[in-house]
């Protein structure tokens, strides 16, 4: 199969410490490489793939000095993706919304995968407007606010099973991993190691936007916190020693998580988790086996204490049978292949209906919107 990946550009692919999306894309075409097929990434210079790479850019944005504006580079990018749309079987989008305008007038299917929180006041008129933009979602919860909208299925991220390093023996503190922000609960994440009596270790990038909250609240509570060591931002083979060598990944989260990366990379060393029972997290989890999910400061301090009779055998084995790429890698064909079929299908019929009806142009307006679509396809 001909696969294009169409990933945002402010991270190279796959990046080279924090970044939850440009990972994941890079997972899924590793895998699908492997797996035989052809694919093509429309992503920053700076990415490494096995598949061929198209860049929008020279550089990961983000990384860039000389860049002050990122729009202007995403519009590039998807004019870049439309002048070589014949070329693929499918285009699978990671671009949040930027590319809906010109889904129609793509002469093969698509697929977008939204990553982010829904806000329905924002998104669903945008999802009324454009319906026939077909959407998979990283978690059922996902979906929850805006549940109308055209869902093609659901596919959970996945990780190559060699990634991590499983450990046995359980580590002597506890581990947060994540974006210094109110929503991810570091805040709560520091009271839970306080009232347990361990050391929190917190790995975790600072965005621009979220400094003057580090500033203001959190490096005063750190230094308040003797308990508490901020180890800065990790990657690699640094990050899978931190989760690894922990007793626990702490993930106390203050909103709808639409998956939680973080979960499933501590399941793959075997580290279990003690989360917040809030957006993707029930699904995510095996509450017993891969650590628990409460409701709570309180009860989440009380499972500090039950961490040392649950498996880290068995929580990665929890990882190897749900959330390996290979597993997410067939997920996605199967969406991909849905999709060949149904625009197959839609052309054949077109042009079956062309054939007893040939009342000219005029007679293709009134079969709506999805022969416009053809007609701008060329079809």
């Amino acid at each position: 199969m001909r696969i294009a990946q169409v990933a945002p550009l402010f991270e190279s692919v796959p990046p080279t410490l924090y970044g939850g999306t440009e990972r994941v894309v890079s997972y899924l075409i590793e895998e699908l490489v492997r797996q035989g097929h052809e694919v093509t990434l429309f992503a920053s210079g700076d990415s490494q793939t096995s598949a061929r790479l198209v860049p929008g850019c020279p550089r990961a944005l983000w990384s860039d000095p000389t860049c002050r504006e990122t729009l202007p580079h995403h519009v590039r990018l998807v004019d870049l993706v439309a002048r070589e749309a014949q070329r693929f079987d499918v285009i699978h989008f990671h671009l949040d919304y930027l590319h809906f305008p010109m889904v129609d007038r793509i002469p093969c299917p698509t697929v977008t995968t939204l990553h982010g929180r829904l806000h329905p006041p924002d998104e669903q008129p945008l999802f009324e407007a454009f319906p026939e933009v077909l959407l998979v979602s990283i978690s059922n919860d996902q979906r929850r606010p805006i549940p109308c909208a055209n869902w093609q299925g659901t596919v959970y991220h996945g990780l190559p099973r060699d990634l991590h390093t499983f450990r046995e023996a359980p580590g002597s503190y506890l581990a947060f991993l994540g974006r210094l922000s109110p929503e991810k609960g570091i805040e709560q994440a520091v009271e839970i190691a306080g009232r347990s009596g361990l050391p929190l270790r917190v790995a975790a990038k600072i965005y621009p936007e979220e400094r003057p909250y580090y500033e203001q609240i959190l490096e005063p509570l750190f230094r308040a916190s003797p308990w508490v060591e901020f180890v800065g931002e990790v990657g690699g083979r640094t990050k899978d020693e931190f989760l690894g060598n922990a007793r626990a990944l702490l993930f106390p989260i203050n909103w709808a998580e639409p998956f939680g990366l973080v979960m499933i990379e501590a399941m793959a060393c075997g580290t279990p988790i003690i989360a917040f029972r809030r957006g993707s997290v029930p699904e995510v989890m095996t509450d017993g086996v891969t650590g628990f999910v409460v409701d709570n400061v309180d009860e989440a301090v009380r499972a500090v204490d039950q961490v040392a009779t649950l498996s880290r055998h068995a929580c990665r084995q929890v990882f190897l049978k749900r959330f390996d790429a290979a597993r997410m890698a067939r997920d996605y064909l199967e969406v991909y292949r849905k999709q060949i079929a149904g625009s197959s299908s839609q052309t054949l019929s077109l042009a079956s209906w062309l054939i007893v009806s040939p009342s000219g142009d005029r007679s293709l307006e009134l079969l709506g919107p999805v022969t416009r679509g053809y007609r701008a396809r060329g079809r």
